[in-house]
């Protein structure tokens, strides 16, 4: 009996050992919890009953960039298409006596309408002083003259524009080159069609372009 006495109290007291062990580990462990932390920084050991311990490591322990996802590039409209707007010009010219008579009428195929355009008239010979000019024309040299046309829209004549004009002394013959000069900010796709030279003689006869 003695000795079934003192075998209890033998592993009471080894049980009590182990207790007091595991209690001095435990806060020993609390006393030293920040120098634990930053040795096994993001690691998180868990027991699992009397399994092995298993460790769940944080992406940022790793040292591990995250994915950047780069912003969206900003939203550009397209551009507004040029318009189109196909300009000529068509009339007649004499030459009698150093003065030279010319009328023509602008016209726009389209397909857009213009507010406005110019149209530049070059002589091969140099122009007198104190033209009589319309007032929709102004003189740009000592050859040229540029008149505007006014608005037309597609598919429309503008109005017909009389051009009288003097020359220094009496040529028996003169060059006339008529053409757009500016479009009303349109694109013309068929610029053949503006550009009209008409060799004119001192005879008085009308000749149309």
């Amino acid at each position: 009996m003695v000795d079934a006495t003192r075998g209890r109290a033998a592993t009471a007291e080894r049980g009590g050992a182990r207790w007091a062990g595991a209690v001095r580990a435990v806060r020993g462990v609390r006393g030293h919890r920040g120098v634990g932390a930053a040795a096994v920084t993001g690691a998180v050991v868990v027991m699992v009953g009397g399994a092995a311990p298993v460790s769940t490591t944080h992406p940022a322990a790793t040292g591990a960039t995250p994915p950047v996802t780069a912003p969206a590039p900003p939203r550009t409209d397209p551009a507004p298409p040029e318009p189109e707007a196909d300009l000529a010009q068509h009339g007649s010219v004499s030459l009698a006596g150093g003065g030279a008579e010319l009328r023509f009428t602008p016209q726009n195929f389209g397909p857009a309408d213009i507010d406005d355009a110019t149209v530049r008239l070059h002589w091969s010979e140099p122009l007198a002083d104190g033209q009589s000019l319309p007032a929709s024309c102004v003189r740009a040299d000592r050859s040229s003259l540029v008149c505007r046309t006014g608005g037309m829209v597609a598919g429309s004549l503008g109005e017909r524009i009389d051009v009288p004009v003097r020359f220094q002394g009496a040529p028996s013959e003169v060059t006339l080159r008529i053409g757009t000069l500016w479009n009303g900010g349109a694109r013309d796709g068929n610029p053949e069609n503006n550009e009209h030279e008409v060799l004119v003689l001192d005879t008085g006869d009308v000749y149309h372009f």
